[in-house]
């Protein structure tokens, strides 16, 4: 089970739900200042901003950023939870679990992104990250297609945390 989270809730969740793995998503280093330590081989951090283009002095999430989230879930063997967070839990978390749960689900995605809908209304994933990871996957458009179908989620300061499944979108 994948569990998706903006920042301020990830110190409960740990605690709560002991996951295995950890994928942190952020604009600077310093957003992670307060999360306990964790080993590197359970901890992945990726360092950009929520955009979806080039802007001056600002991090685009990348191909090798989006590889090296896809590498590190290969790790990951289900049997406890894997935690995925980023600032406020709306976007570039959101296209994590997405592209994490596509990747696992080849031809489901549009079952993927109803899915990630149902259980998150302010879900807007990261379009670019979903581009990236399309590609790397050759889904040939079918993941930025599923995302366009469900358009953008409902306006909100922060998502709250949901659990989402990367094994069940069985054909």
């Amino acid at each position: 089970m994948l569990i998706v989270s903006p920042l301020h809730c990830v110190l409960g969740l740990i605690a709560s739900r002991a996951p295995s793995h950890l994928v942190s998503l952020c604009s600077s280093p310093d957003d992670l200042a307060d999360l306990p330590p964790w080993s590197s081989e359970s901890h992945l951090r990726l360092c950009f901003h929520d955009i979806t283009e080039a802007r001056a002095d600002l991090v685009a999430p990348d191909s090798a950023m989006v590889g090296a989230l896809l590498d590190f879930a290969q790790a990951w063997d289900g049997s406890r939870p894997l935690l995925i967070h980023c600032w406020a839990g709306i976007s570039r978390s959101c296209a994590a679990a997405f592209i994490l749960a596509c990747e696992r689900n080849p031809g489901r995605e549009r079952e993927v992104a109803a899915e990630l809908r149902r259980r998150a209304p302010f879900a807007t994933p990261n379009r670019l990250m979903v581009r990236l990871a399309d590609d790397i996957l050759g889904r040939a458009g079918h993941m930025v297609d599923a995302v366009d179908a469900i358009g953008r989620g409902v306006e909100a300061a922060h998502g709250e945390p949901f659990c989402f499944p990367a094994h069940r979108f069985e054909p």
